[in-house]
């Protein structure tokens, strides 16, 4: 498709992973009914909660159980692409009690065409001294992926992965024209830097950044920043979320996309340099 209406939904999940399960079907029926081709959503998208033990307890089975057929059966009913920005998951391995944070595509006849693994681990000390270790609660994935779809080469990745231009790069030089970034981004980062770095990732690989998000707060004390974005390939914020749920619309033109990279064609410009 040259031209298709996406939504992010923006959501303020809970750790009552049915009642958030109820919550994203109404708002994927809603951006549906309004339009939208592709819907996508946050990290985290059917249970946030603060306590890695919580998070481990409440994780699913490896293949996503009933939460994530229902969301396949919605993609098939609807005749939608979801992009479920991430179900935390067991493993299956009892030598390792760590779970995954895995992002998952699903095509509008209710398949998984692509799943991926949150490779970068957000361990870091907040400015208010706030210790957040996720490399403890879970196992990250090494594997960067691109998946060619009628909407487009798609990139994934997952929030704390911003942070790391070197997997942008790698994903939009094997052919991704759109990299996905849903997040559950802390407020005091989000506030900082969200924004740049999001146009930065858009600006330096002339591709589409579409990045749905969490907002507000959440049990065990965390907080979310919100401000879901859609940035064009020129780095322009074509919608952006705020501070309260809700769902957000644009339009995505692929012909952006080649039409930035006719002009400055730095993906063929890296060199080499001691």
């Amino acid at each position: 498709m040259e031209k298709y209406q996406i939504a992010c939904l923006q959501a303020n999940t809970t750790n009552d992973l049915a009642a958030n399960l109820a919550t994203v079907a109404t708002m994927i029926r809603e951006a549906a009914a309004n339009g939208a081709q592709w819907i996508l959503t946050p990290e985290y998208t059917l249970m946030m909660d603060g306590s890695g033990r919580v998070m481990r307890d409440n994780a699913l089975p490896a293949n996503g159980g009933a939460s994530l057929a229902r969301l396949r059966d919605l993609a098939q009913e609807l005749k939608v692409w979801l992009l479920i920005g991430s179900l935390t998951l067991r493993t299956g391995d009892d030598a390792d009690t760590r779970i995954v944070n895995r992002s998952f595509l699903i095509s509008d006849a209710g398949e998984v065409v692509a799943s991926y693994d949150k490779i970068h681990m957000f361990d870091v000390t907040l400015p208010d001294g706030k210790v957040i270790r996720e490399s403890s609660a879970y196992r990250p994935g090494d594997k960067a992926l691109t998946v060619d779809t009628s909407l487009g080469n798609v990139g994934l990745t997952i929030c704390y992965d911003l942070r790391f231009p070197r997997l942008f790069r790698t994903l939009a030089q094997a052919g991704a024209q759109i990299i996905t970034v849903p997040s559950s981004f802390q407020r005091q980062t989000g506030k900082a830097y969200w924004h740049a770095l999001l146009q930065a990732r858009a600006i330096e690989n002339g591709c589409w950044i579409i990045a749905p998000a969490m907002c507000g707060e959440h049990a065990g004390n965390r907080q979310t920043y919100g401000h879901s974005l859609v940035v064009n390939p020129w780095g322009e914020v074509v919608a952006d979320g705020g501070e309260a749920p809700g769902i957000i619309y644009a339009e995505i033109d692929m012909a952006r996309v080649a039409k930035v990279r006719g002009m400055i064609p730095s993906l063929t410009h890296d060199r080499q340099f001691s």
